[in-house]
């Protein structure tokens, strides 16, 4: 006869060991039990030491000087770069002569007739309206300019991007792979990859284009891939019923369920494409973006906000238009294309008419200068908001309170810690809500930092982005809510947000530097500027995107509007807000150099000493450890909804 045997009990965990973060928390705490006194017997100083550094100025400077040596003569150079180059700067050439061909007259009535055409009447009166003021302020040539590189620029990034977000939308393993090489195009600063590009390319055309397509094609990518993500799964099931093929799926379901983030994908490219004009201009791009680097080389404040308007008009314009033509109906298809011949021939027209009375060129006699009264009023806000405001104090107190109390204690805090605790704190921070892989990454990212030899300012320039990033999200989520919410707010703000995404940032550091002084602050507040319209914009989307039906529902239950918002709109928004989080970190880390240009230091000041004095190892190795963080930054902050699929 069997023995029946009792089953031992089985120990019941208490019950904060039930929470899977808990358990991760206690198993990294053992782990550094063992591994941080071995570190600490075999490297007892707390900064980065000095053995596990790795000097990279040898072999980056004789890459460089290979480069140089060979690039008249290696067929890399003659066959693919050069072949490249030629492209480029044949393309911009033909669009640039067909502007000028045109003559001012005719590329306003072309464009006016195209707003026209995809949104009304009202858009085209204000299309003519920025094109004719770009003439008034004296810029027609330059914005003609700046206009020919910027639409090859944004056609090839948007062809770039679309193809990249294409592959991470319809493959997660693909999507994982792009992830980091999205994050270092777009967090590599431009001074970081300006010298290589230039080594290569040589100043001019070509360097300027490459440079924007590096940092403009990423947001098309990210917003490609989430659109396609985010498809609405019974449509897709609906589709796939009725025998559609993988091809049809993606071009009859998938691609117009994601127009929207497509759109947003499109409008973000081209901010940031003219956002670029004034950076690509240091190394030979022209235009508008050349006009402003030597207005503010002699700080002329006046002079550089002129040439600085007709881009921000030129981004208006070109996100209107954009946006109109991927809302418009398609109609009844013979009076369609009826009515774009007539709009085609009127400016065709129209440009002739110019040619023939030989008014291809703005007259001079029709220019106004802001140059004077801009500066003047420049100089009283610096007169009476800098110091000495009664109550609240001038704008340099600000600068100084935020440094005592926010900047130093934060850069103190993280220098201080000895290096194995900065990146168990990085560790205890990812693991959690993420997965192991997530964690390492993040852990060896910051590591690669001190492997570089440059463990002291990664920290420096990483309390400057953590208070960036933390203004930024706080001014972007509440402003962000208060747009989805109102479609009075959000109208009220687009034109505003156009401006600070497109104001190239040297335009506005004088003024900042003015207002605040030298040093961290100011280089925090720039950022801030810089980052805060995509987060805005991102948190809009993401709330408006939520689906009608579930808020229906709960207003139905009888749920206020915050309980709507808490329970509803948050939650389900919660992708949009994580890339709302990632982009507000690569763009805070995209203005790091501009930091560096007003007192920031750390990175950002080696980055913009490398390129200045063509020492190609101090700027990229700035430049790569810039990237590091933001790799960092990006697996702490972004790997939750990786963990909700894969149950880590």
């Amino acid at each position: 006869m069997a023995t029946l045997t009792t089953p031992a009990p089985r120990v019941a965990l208490p019950g904060f060991l039930k929470h899977q973060a808990v358990r991760k928390l206690l198993m990294l705490a053992l782990a550094a039990a063992i591994l941080v006194p071995l570190a600490h017997a075999r490297w007892s100083s707390g900064t980065w030491p000095h053995a596990l550094t790795v000097d990279l100025t040898d072999p980056l400077t004789g890459a460089s000087d290979w480069i140089v040596d060979n690039r008249d003569s290696n067929p890399l150079f003659l066959y693919f770069f050069g072949y490249l180059s030629n492209g480029v700067v044949l393309s911009v050439r033909a669009v640039y002569l067909v502007l000028l061909g045109a003559g001012w007259a005719g590329v306003t009535a072309a464009a006016a007739l195209v707003a026209w055409r995809v949104a009304g009447v009202r858009l085209a009166l204000g299309t003519a309206a920025a094109f004719l003021a770009c003439g008034l302020l004296g810029m027609w040539v330059p914005t003609m300019q700046t206009l020919a590189l910027m639409i090859v620029a944004v056609l090839v990034s948007v062809v770039v991007g679309v193809v990249l977000g294409l592959a991470g939308g319809l493959s997660e393993r693909l999507d994982r792979g792009l992830r980091p090489i999205l994050d270092t195009m777009q967090v590599l600063p431009a001074f970081a990859y300006l010298l290589p590009v230039v080594l290569v390319f040589g100043i001019g055309v070509p360097a300027a284009v490459l440079a924007t397509v590096v940092y403009a094609a990423p947001p098309m990518a990210r917003l490609t891939a989430l659109g396609l993500r985010g498809a609405d799964k019974e449509v897709l099931e609906a589709v796939e019923s009725l025998g559609a093929t993988a091809r049809q799926r993606l071009l009859t379901a998938r691609i117009p369920l994601a127009r929207k983030e497509l759109l947003l994908g499109l409008n973000q490219t081209i901010m940031m494409a003219l956002g670029m004009a004034v950076i690509a201009s240091v190394i030979g791009a022209g235009g508008l973006g050349d006009r402003v680097y030597q207005a503010l080389a002699s700080v002329d404040v006046g002079a550089a906000l002129a040439a600085g308007i007709p881009i921000v008009l030129l981004a208006v314009v070109l996100d209107r238009v954009t946006a109109a033509a991927g809302r418009a109906g398609d109609g009844e298809p013979g009076s369609h294309r009826a009515g774009w011949l007539y709009a085609a021939g009127a400016a065709v027209a129209v440009a002739l008419v110019g040619r023939v009375v030989g008014r291809l060129n703005w007259p001079d006699a029709w220019t106004v200068s802001i140059a004077a009264p801009v500066n003047d009023a420049v100089d009283w806000m610096t007169d009476h908001l800098y110091s000495g405001v009664p109550v609240i104090g001038g704008t340099a107190d600000w600068a100084g309170h935020f440094t005592t109390w926010v900047l130093d204690p934060l850069r103190a805090g993280l220098q201080g810690l000895p290096w194995w605790a900065v990146l168990l704190l990085v560790a205890a921070i990812a693991w959690p809500i993420g997965t192991w892989r997530t964690a390492l990454t993040a852990v060896l990212a910051l590591a690669a930092t001190g492997v570089l030899g440059v463990w002291e300012p990664s920290l420096d320039t990483l309390s400057q982005v953590l208070a960036a990033v933390a203004v930024t999200l706080v001014l972007g989520f509440a402003t962000g809510i208060a747009a989805a919410r109102s479609d009075r707010v959000e109208q009220v703000l687009r034109p505003v947000l156009d401006v600070f995404q497109t104001m190239p940032q040297f335009v506005y550091l004088i003024p900042v530097v003015a207002l605040f002084g030298v040093g961290r602050a100011p280089a925090v507040a720039a950022a801030v500027v810089y980052a805060l319209p995509a987060v805005v914009r991102i948190t809009t989307q993401g709330l408006r995107q939520v689906d009608p039906a579930a808020m229906e529902s709960a207003r139905s239950l009888g749920a206020t509007g915050a309980q709507q918002l808490r329970q509803v709109q948050l939650p389900l928004a919660r992708p949009a807000l994580l890339l709302a989080v990632n982009q507000g970190v690569v763009l805070v880390l995209a203005v790091v150099i501009i930091g560096g240009l007003v007192g920031g230091g750390a990175l950002g000041y080696d980055a913009v000493f490398g390129l200045a004095q063509g020492d190609l190892a101090t700027g990229l190795v700035a430049g790569a450890a810039i990237v590091c963080l933001g790799l960092m930054l990006d697996r702490v902050t972004q790997p939750a909804d990786r963990r909700v699929k894969k149950g880590a």
